[in-house]
Formats: structure tokens, sequence, C-alpha cells
């Protein structure tokens, strides 16, 4: 077993792997976003890709989601546990609050949605997404949360935008109308890319902000989601240590 660790804004701290070296690494679709960072957890192997680059240096519309979870496929990875900053559109998940997603809506416009550019003659390929998410690694992943006392959603629905602005009132109001509980930039496409690379996925989510959903909570800026972050990193950190330790034991395939 190897697992992958997709690490978002501010999530992605290489810090959590012991013995670990950088690999600079290529793909058909061109470099991941940043090198590969290959150590362990608690004994498994693991690597660890920051999606926004080593310094935080590439918009989400231009982060090279192919190359990242191709370069995982390639370095033999057998699961993916990513992370993601989101915005709340319900008030019940505060902030700080962590939601083990289970469902994404896709709102991005400029993104390569798929491995397959053509199809091989009289073979489409079209990938099953109704359950985007591991179902195994969501348990587990909850089951953990639960241990460590953290605060958390069991399942929740992300809607991605293109960004790198945040919505509109009127944008975030139709989303939590159509259903989404918290908002993104990143989850699409990389969650149908996995899915597509036959590698099972799940997303723990830190909700930051209320976007500008409600009138008496001040709209998000990147300075209050900074501060969201360094207030409650460790939760992830400390589930995500717990989370893969806990596969060696369960070893969910799915």
């Amino acid at each position: 077993m190897k697992v992958g660790i997709i690490g978002g804004s501010g999530l992605d701290d290489p810090d959590i792997l012991k013995n670990s070296i950088k690999k600079e690494v290529d793909t058909p679709y061109g470099k991941p976003t940043s090198p590969l960072t290959i150590g362990t957890i608690n004994g498994i192997d693991v690597v660890l890709i920051g999606r926004h680059g080593s310094e935080h240096t590439v918009t989400p519309t231009n982060v090279n989601y192919r190359a990242n979870i191709h370069a995982l496929k390639d370095a033999g990875c057998t699961h993916i546990l990513a992370t993601t900053a989101v915005g709340s559109l319900r008030k019940d998940i505060d902030r700080g609050d962590l939601v083990i997603l289970d469902q994404f809506i896709d709102f991005t416009r400029r993104r390569s949605l798929s491995f397959h550019e053509t199809f091989e003659p009289h073979a489409p390929v079209h990938t099953p997404m109704a359950e985007p998410f591991s179902s195994s690694l969501r348990d587990t992943l909850i089951k953990q949360a639960e241990t460590l006392k953290l605060k958390h959603h069991k399942q929740g629905t992300v809607i991605t935008i293109e960004g790198p602005r945040f919505s509109t009132k009127a944008e975030s109001k139709m989303f939590r109308a159509w259903g989404a509980d918290v908002i993104n930039m990143s989850i699409a496409p990389e969650a149908i890319l996995a899915n597509e690379a036959n590698i099972p996925y799940a997303a723990v989510a830190m909700s930051t902000d209320f976007d500008c959903l409600f009138d008496d909570v001040e709209p998000v800026t990147w300075d209050d989601i900074l501060k969201v972050f360094k207030q409650n990193v460790t939760k992830v950190t400390d589930l995500l240590i717990s989370t893969i330790s806990n596969l060696k034991e369960n070893g969910p395939e799915n």
C-alpha cells in the first residue's frame, strides 16, 4: 500500500513525512505542480504533492491536475487523500469545521476534465461518477475524526468554481440553492481524474469562511482564510496521520 496526499492551500506540509526526499518527475501531461515528496507515516509509504506548487504560485485554473494524478499513479499510489480549504454555504458548518466530502458539482470552465482526448475505435470510455469519493476511505476518515474528537460533518457537497476570484452574492445563493454545502476551487477535475485512473480518492475539507452568502457575516478575504488556517491546520494533519495509520490495519480498497 502507498498513499498519495494532495495538499491544498496551507495544507501541504512535507514535515508530516519521515525520512522524506524530493523527486522531480515528468508525465505525458507535463510536470506535476510540485516535486514529489516521498517518505513514510508510521511505516506506511506516502507520496505528497502540493497542489498549488511549493510556494503556492499556481492558480486553481492552472494546476496541472492530470499530471498530478498521473504522477501519483506512476509512483504506485493505491489510495489518494486530498485536503482542501472551503467556504461554507451553511451556517451549521462553522469556521474550522472539517467536512468529509461525498459529492461534488463541477462549475469550472477552463480545465482539462479527462485523460481521454480521443477514444480507441468503437471503445469509448465513460467513467461512472455517481459516487466520486471512496466510501471506505471516507469511513476511515470519519472514524478517525470521531476518535480524535474533531468537529466534523460526515458528508457534504462541494461546488468547485474556476477562481481565483471569490463568488458574488448572487452566485453564492445560487450554489446553495443547487444543494452545495461548501465551495472551493480545486476538487474538480481532481476527483474526476482519480476515478478515471481507478485510484480510490477521498477529500477532507476545512471550512475557513462563509463565502459571501450571509448578510450578517463579512464577505470572505484571503487574510481571514489564512487566520483560520493557522488556528486549525493541525486538525487536518492529525486526521491524515491517524487515517493513514489506520489504513495499514484495515486496508480499504474502494
